[in-house]
């Protein structure tokens, strides 16, 4: 089985000392421990080497744990470095076991990656044919495997420029007091950081930035830079011109380094304290007006230029993004080349594995059917071959047809709304067993390849319902023009929140969505149906009036509770830092999202509501989302007949009454009763006593 882990990661590391060291662990990289599976497994690692890396002397350490099970003297174990072999030897004993090889400038692709690939031949008995399958053939490779990289001394940071510098930062820093333009600005700037690498990306207001963030990216026109930066900005923009500048730098940095040493036969962490000199980089997006402050942040948004600056500053007098229009605008069609896919030659017996991966986004619109064709070829079968071609999605098996002697595989499935989700895991499986007693001369005799070109996904209708959810977000948005409209009380804490927006609108094979933005007392109440709103609005914003639509209005409080347990989820009056979100049709059918923030932490309410909503959700028909800023979250599907949620002010004052002292009233009318029937029982027993005598 094969697995690719993409880790687009980019380590930038200085040091003063020529032969000074960084070590880079896979976990850091986000590389867990991997378990290649089966007879003949593979696992490939892709790692993005910086400029600032000296990679002549640099050491890739890796560390393996094969399965006890194995005959560890018929196991191999094969490492290949930029497509070529680096490493074979057959396991040892040892119940974790390292190997050490040198890098060199040889082993870095031209597009500076260092493709790292372990391929294993494993056996558990002398007969392969049983071992076909066996749950105890795995290898692990451990996380704390690490490179140990040289920091490049010669060329310092003079290798560093705007086209690879946006891969290592992970902040973003804005004025105070932002207007509409600066977030647009953070917005674009998210988006792009994201799309280099999905690690956190913080935002901070000027003057909140930690001294120990050197490396960051700072929007605003030159006028409201803070002195100290715009000082360091050698090139001046003229009106109606905008800049990306890198200011470039070194810092010194005290840092703790770990490495893992095997103390017989237990791998134990050793800690030391290093100081080196760091680089400190600042990529300014800026420009010498608003117009020529429009113009960088446009160019935010296209890659070709980004990837094409390879000085440390751009002046940019012109600046557009119809450019990334795709022919295709339907894109109802998608080839699995386009998704990502490559063509992989397979050979072998049992279980051979392709994984594909495509989300309801990368079409135009949610798809209700989705139709998908394999073509390809194979090895013909011969007579008392078994072969099968499997097709699962989401880890569950859809489709198994039977291989033939033709050689020529062209098949096809269709899943429905229920069975694809926002985000899916497509999968194939080639299952070839020989004629029994020819399993060992039958080994490599089997191949099978998908064509990427010819396959493909299709949708054949979209999915419309009358009440629009999460599950359609953000296709929803992907057609017509969106406008992003903002409490302007409230900007200063939504930048996070719109860059996520903004990332997930452009997540896709196609990404061409560029919003336009407005403070919500601008926009006038007709354009509300014009486009497709997004709208990040404190609870007491009057535009909240203008969405009568909505499935919760904001002009009462109310509360929502949950169904199963009836307990009281979210309040409007609540204090606590609470995200909710709610998506819905407009009055002219226009999508339409709504985001509103309370309580201390309102930046990390925006934000965790943005991204709650682009999670992969269990359900279809959600509508409503609550999320506070520890991640809890709720969904709800409100409509008018919803019995989960309630408007607290829409009571009369005998009901508000009757449920304030229900219990009060309940046990004084028992209290009255229980007196009265002692009262009678008295007076019965009185009159018995009267007749007695």
């Amino acid at each position: 089985m094969k697995k690719f882990f993409t880790l687009l990661a980019l380590v930038f590391l200085l040091s003063k000392a020529s032969l000074a060291q960084s070590i880079v662990s896979f976990k850091s990289l986000g590389h867990s421990d991997d378990a290649i599976y089966g007879m003949s497994g593979a696992s490939s690692i892709y790692v993005k080497i910086s400029p600032a890396v000296e990679i002549n002397g640099s050491k890739l350490v890796l560390y393996f744990e094969p399965s006890q099970a194995l005959l560890k003297e018929h196991s191999f174990i094969n490492i290949i470095i930029n497509n070529k072999p680096a490493y074979s030897a057959h396991l040892t004993k040892d119940s974790v076991q390292k190997v050490s090889l040198n890098l060199s400038r040889e082993d870095i692709s031209p597009d500076k990656f260092l493709k790292i690939q372990i391929k294993t031949l494993l056996t558990i008995s002398d007969d392969i044919c049983k071992d076909l399958d066996n749950p105890g053939m795995w290898l692990k490779v451990k996380d704390y495997s690490y490179l140990s990289l040289i920091k490049n001394t010669k060329t310092g940071l003079n290798d560093v420029n705007i086209s690879n510098c946006f891969d290592s930062k992970r902040a973003i820093v804005y004025p105070s007091d932002p207007s509409l333009k600066d977030l647009k600005a953070v917005a674009w700037a998210y988006a792009r950081l994201k799309r280099t690498s999905n690690k956190k990306i913080s935002v901070f207001e000027a003057g909140q930035l930690p001294d120990s963030i050197k490396n960051y990216v700072q929007v605003g026109t030159m006028q409201r830079l803070p002195d100290d930066k715009r000082s360091l900005i050698k090139v001046s923009p003229q009106s109606n011109e905008g800049i990306f500048y890198l200011a470039k730098s070194m810092s010194t940095a005290t840092d703790t380094i770990t490495q893992m040493v095997n103390e017989r036969g237990t791998m134990v962490a050793h800690k030391t304290v290093a100081t080196t000199a760091v680089p400190s980089e600042i990529l300014f997006v800026s420009g010498g007006d608003d117009a020529g402050y429009e113009k960088a942040i446009t160019a935010l948004g296209n890659i070709n230029i980004l990837n094409s600056t390879f000085g440390d500053y751009l002046l940019i007098d012109h600046a557009q993004n119809d450019y990334f229009k795709n022919i295709d605008e339907n894109r109802s069609k998608l080839s699995l080349k386009q998704i990502g896919g490559t063509s992989d030659f397979l050979s072998g017996i049992g279980s051979l594995k392709s994984a594909f991966s495509f989300k309801n986004s990368d079409f135009n619109f949610t798809p209700k059917e989705v139709e998908i064709r394999f073509i390809g070829n194979y090895s013909g079968l011969n007579p008392g071959d078994r072969g099968y071609f499997n097709i699962y999605l989401n880890g569950l098996l859809i489709s198994s047809e039977k291989l033939d002697a033709s050689g020529k595989l062209n098949t096809s499935v269709t899943i429905n709304r229920y069975q694809h989700h926002k985000y899916n895991t497509l999968e194939t499986e080639f299952r070839f067993f020989p004629t029994n007693g020819l399993c060992k001369n039958s080994f490599l005799n089997f191949f099978g390849e998908i064509d990427v070109d010819k396959s493909y996904l299709e949708s054949k209708n979209p999915f419309i319902s009358s009440e629009l959810s999460f599950y359609q977000y953000p296709e929803a948005f992907n057609t017509g023009t969106t406008r992003i409209v903002v409490s302007k009380d409230y900007a200063k804490y939504a930048a996070g929140a719109i860059g996520e927006i903004i990332y997930e609108l452009n997540n896709n094979i196609n990404s061409n969505n560029f919003p336009e933005f407005s403070y919500s007392t601008d926009i006038p109440a007709g354009d509300l149906k014009k486009y497709n709103i997004i709208a990040l609005l404190s609870k007491d914003d009057a535009l909240l009036k203008q969405f009568p639509d909505a499935p919760i209005q904001f002009n009462q409080n109310f509360r929502l509770y949950n169904t199963e347990n009836n307990k009281v989820v979210y309040s409007l009056s609540d204090t606590t830092s609470n995200g909710l979100a709610q998506i819905f049709y407009g009055r002219s059918n226009n999508a339409t999202l709504v985001l509103t923030a309370t309580g201390t932490h309102i930046s990390e309410a925006f934000l965790a509501a943005s991204r709650s909503i682009t999670e992969q959700l269990s359900t279809l028909s959600s509508n409503v989302c609550v999320t506070d800023v520890n991640s809890n979250k709720y969904l709800f599907n409100i409509n008018k007949t919803s019995e989960n949620l309630e408007y607290i002010d829409t009571k009369s004052a005998i009901t508000k009454f009757w449920e304030t002292y229900n219990l009060y009233i309940l046990l004084g009318i028992l209290v009255l009763i229980l007196l009265s029937f002692l009262f009678v029982r008295s007076r019965v027993q009185r009159s018995q006593e009267l007749y007695n005598d």
